[in-house]
């Protein structure tokens, strides 16, 4: 059985990877084309990521969040990741598409990092061992979870 937040940090460590491969082929990207299908990659797994988060573990410390005033944080974060990764597949433009794409990149460390450093040990402090576990054997059963599927 894992922790929710070990399933969690698990998943930041392969997008982190996933995004550090992204950074190395950008230099060879040509077309606006081909940003749009980094960025669709980078959305599909960031969906179900996101997914996961709000619904399991948030959900289990809304009233923690809001009282810390994490979780407004949060919500902000993915509304700035989803932006940017939004305009970067509606752009026309190449250097802007990439521009984009970067900032979504660089938005979703930074969001992880937040997490990783804020509210991952918040979790630890609320929740019980029993508790960590159920949620990220929740994780395992939505089928949704990346580190679920990889390890």
């Amino acid at each position: 059985m894992r922790r929710i937040t070990d399933v969690l940090t698990t998943e930041h460590t392969l997008l982190c990877i996933l995004f550090g491969e992204i950074d190395h082929l950008l230099p060879e990207v040509r077309t606006v084309e081909e940003v749009r299908l980094l960025t669709r990659l980078v959305e599909g797994v960031l969906s179900h990521h996101a997914d996961v988060e709000e619904n399991l573990a948030f959900a289990a410390l809304d009233h923690a969040l809001v009282e810390k005033g994490e979780l407004n944080q949060l919500h902000h974060d993915h509304e700035e990741i989803d932006s940017h990764l939004h305009d970067a597949k509606l752009a026309t433009e190449f250097a802007k598409a990439v521009r984009l794409l970067k900032a979504g990149l660089k938005a979703s460390r930074a969001h992880f990092l937040r997490e990783e450093q804020f509210v991952f040990p918040l979790f630890e402090k609320m929740l019980a061992p029993s508790s960590l576990e159920t949620l990220g054997d929740g994780v395992a059963g939505s089928g949704s979870a990346l580190a679920t599927r990889v390890f």
